[in-house]
């Protein structure tokens, strides 16, 4: 069935919100979530671990925090807490991200059940699961994916068990990649290229001939689409293959694609098509899935990527994060002045509901307005 990606109107006053038909929390997220607090509420006399940031927002792993849950590592896989320090007798909650196969053993060897606290996204291992079906038909694995996001390196430990893999951040590297497939550059300089992000025992001159793509689900779907179908007519034009042998050298991946991201990216593009002033993104500045949003929306309309409420100072300035300087920074006369403003509004999926309705109210608290939003609420 054809899904709906008509976006709601929410009409405050003054206000026109446009709210994406599908934002927010994702299913491997909100599970995640549960996980972690059902574990915590049932082991309120043990110690507590978190590998890392159980998700991309800083109003749950500070919550996470306040409830005694220290992390192991940072989002980088710095050691924050050492694995020795660890007993039988912690818990070790793996995130949503995954982890590695090598973090898996050294946890293992310490005796913490990690099956019990898993809360890696059913998505991710989807992506892991294909990676090894594809891997024991001979293919080598390319993932398209942040080199230092949590789930790439997890996703890149997996695949690397069972097949050579190699990862890509963008098109200008699949770019690149394509030169080692043709036998354009040397070994050697592939190795400069690529440092760090390819299997042990990589080799570019017998690894590229048969190959398969997987993404970090949080990725642009038609990114990892484009950098999909580019490969694939490399393949098909270096080894002049007919459409029936493109298979023998290139493996169908798109049942990897994260439906929960497909359908946030969907609906960001169906919002984009809505007329408006503004738009305003809500999620972790660290969040990838969040940023693609963002992305997605300044190619049309001034856009302002914001982590809570307290972002929108007054009704002139907002304090905006720039994902690609990395720096917050503050925008004056953000809200145009005129008779109706309408604002276009999405969220990622490791942002929950109740931090968007704080920035509905918010806004609607600028025009005097923020009653409007109980009543709209009654009518939900």
């Amino acid at each position: 069935m054809k899904k709906d990606f008509t976006p709601t109107l929410l009409e405050i006053g003054p206000l026109e919100i446009y709210l994406a038909r599908h934002f927010g929390f994702c299913y491997g997220v909100e599970n995640a979530i549960e996980i972690a607090f059902r574990t915590i509420d049932e082991h309120p006399d043990k110690k507590i671990y978190l590998l890392s940031e159980m998700i991309h927002n800083p109003q749950v792993n500070a919550d996470l925090k306040s409830k005694g849950v220290e992390f192991l590592q940072d989002t980088k896989g710095n050691q924050l807490i050492p694995f020795d320090s660890l007993s039988a007798e912690d818990i070790a909650i793996i995130p949503a991200f995954g982890t590695t196969t090598t973090i898996e053993s050294q946890l293992k060897s310490l005796g913490i059940p990690i099956e019990k606290y898993n809360t890696t996204c059913p998505f991710v291992e989807k992506v892991w699961n294909r990676s090894e079906q594809i891997a024991t038909k001979g293919y080598s694995i390319i993932i398209h994916g942040k080199p230092q996001h949590e789930e790439t390196r997890a996703t890149f430990s997996h695949a690397g068990q069972n097949a050579p893999a190699v990862v890509v951040n963008d098109m200008h590297e699949t770019e690149l990649l394509a030169k080692y497939i043709r036998k354009e550059l040397s070994k050697e300089q592939f190795y400069k290229d690529f440092a760090g992000r390819y299997t042990e025992g990589f080799d570019p001159e017998t690894d590229l001939t048969k190959i398969g793509v997987v993404n970090q689900t949080t990725q642009l779907a038609t990114d990892t689409q484009a950098i999909a179908e580019y490969l694939k007519n490399v393949i098909r034009e270096y080894y002049q293959l007919e459409d029936g042998k493109v298979q023998d050298h290139f493996a169908d991946t798109r049942d990897t694609l994260c439906y929960a991201t497909n359908d946030n990216q969907t609906a960001m593009k169906a919002l984009l098509e809505t007329p408006a002033d503004l738009a305003i993104v809500v999620g972790g500045y660290n969040s990838s899935n969040t940023t693609h949003l963002v992305e997605l929306c300044e190619e049309v309309l001034p856009v302002y990527f914001i982590n809570s409420a307290d972002k929108l100072v007054n009704q002139n300035t907002v304090l905006h994060y720039n994902y690609h300087t990395k720096h917050e920074q503050t925008i004056e006369q953000y809200l145009p002045v005129q008779e109706k403003v309408r604002i276009l509004m999405s969220s990622g999926a490791s942002c929950p509901d109740a931090i968007v309705e704080g920035v509905i109210r918010k806004l609607a608290g600028f025009y005097g307005v923020e009653h409007l939003v109980d009543e709209l609420i009654e009518t939900i």
